[in-house]
């Protein structure tokens, strides 16, 4: 009888467990180099500000929904004076629609934020991607050249006009900002700033073959005062390098 009691009574405390175990694991998504809720640029803050709005609003229509659920389930009969055509109105269109839309305007004004509107011209980066190995040339700097290392000065925004020489990849620094698609034959830009000085991780966020998993990169942002040199010693050690 107590061996009974104690498989139910640890059946019990497993639903328990694995909530804890699903807030551990979301929390631990929320910090790291890979991860968009720890952003350290404005292109990035904007898109995790848009998460988080998102996930309120998906989180107060949820509890609309399960609302409504439970008062069904505990109260039959409740609602059912209600027409079935106001029903599908209010619940199927109202609702919804008093959270999606202004979900909707929100994504549209933060991903306006996100685009490289002309009018200002900073300076630029050309990243381009081949199986598997991406190389960061840097017309204001000369056209010098680095591999899979990306120098930025911090607090200054820079234009990183990615392009293929072979296959589709994707250029993405999830601290700093969204990702964008290379295309062979084409050029896609976007404008990316760190605010602070510091190392960040980036990848290929597109399946690109079977060495996609290696087809990563650094970027360091560097102090504007120190970013001429410390770009010149990155490309003297590419060069050195077998």
């Amino acid at each position: 009888m107590q061996r009974v009691r104690r498989l139910f009574s640890q059946h019990r405390r497993l639903p328990h467990v694995m909530v804890q175990a699903g807030l551990i694991a979301a929390l631990c998504g929320c910090s790291g180099p890979l991860s968009t809720l720890d952003p350290s640029g404005p292109s990035a803050a904007s898109i995790a500000s848009l998460w988080w709005v998102m996930l309120a609003g998906a989180a107060v229509l949820f509890t609309l929904v399960i609302t409504l659920f439970l008062l069904v389930i505990r109260r039959p009969g409740w609602g059912s004076r209600v027409p079935s055509s106001r029903w599908i109105v209010l619940g199927g269109l109202a609702l919804p629609a008093v959270i999606l839309l202004p979900l909707i305007c929100y994504g549209l004004l933060a991903g306006e934020r996100l685009l490289p509107l002309p009018g200002h011209s900073p300076p630029r980066i050309e990243a381009i991607a081949r199986q598997w190995v991406w190389t960061f040339r840097y017309p204001d700097q000369g056209n010098v050249e680095t591999t899979n290392v990306l120098h930025l000065p911090a607090g200054t925004p820079v234009d990183i006009d990615v392009s293929s020489e072979d296959v589709i990849h994707a250029f993405w620094v999830p601290r700093l900002a969204g990702k964008i698609d290379a295309v062979p034959g084409q050029v896609t830009r976007l404008r990316i700033q760190a605010d602070t000085p510091g190392r960040y991780e980036g990848q290929c966020n597109e399946f690109c073959g079977v060495g996609h998993a290696r087809m990563h990169f650094t970027v360091i942002v560097d102090r504007p005062e120190d970013y001429p040199a410390a770009l010149a010693g990155a490309v003297a050690t590419t060069k050195a390098e077998p």
